[in-house]
């Protein structure tokens, strides 16, 4: 069973950067495209970015593209976001899943930042 764990959320002042981790556990690692999603409150969730397994083809968010890259370590199993010009608007819960999401929700990583 695919486990997905995320860290590194934080509160952090708007300007500044995080970076978030994603461990996966249970998987074959190198072949599905990994995503990371938000949601803020009252919203749906929402894809922000995700890359290929070949680490040829990655997608962001017209909200994010040129503050956010995904990266990942097949070797690690671990995909990463890191998030630089933090808005007070990128405040959400962050998720990272297959995309398009078939794994089970981890409990996610709170980002909060303040204006």
């Amino acid at each position: 069973q695919v486990q997905l764990v995320e860290s590194g959320g934080g509160l952090v002042q708007a300007g500044g950067s995080l970076r978030l981790s994603c461990a996966a556990s249970g998987l074959t690692f190198n072949r599905p495209t990994m995503g990371w999603f938000r949601q803020a409150p009252g919203k749906e969730r929402e894809l922000v970015a995700s890359m290929s397994w070949s680490e040829g083809m990655t997608y962001y968010a017209d909200s994010v593209k040129g503050r956010f890259t995904i990266s990942r370590d097949n070797a690690k199993n671990t995909v990463y976001l890191q998030m630089n010009s933090l808005k007070p608007e990128d405040t959400a819960v962050y998720y990272c899943n297959r995309d398009p999401p078939t794994f089970s929700w981890g409990q996610g990583t709170q980002v909060t930042v303040s204006s």
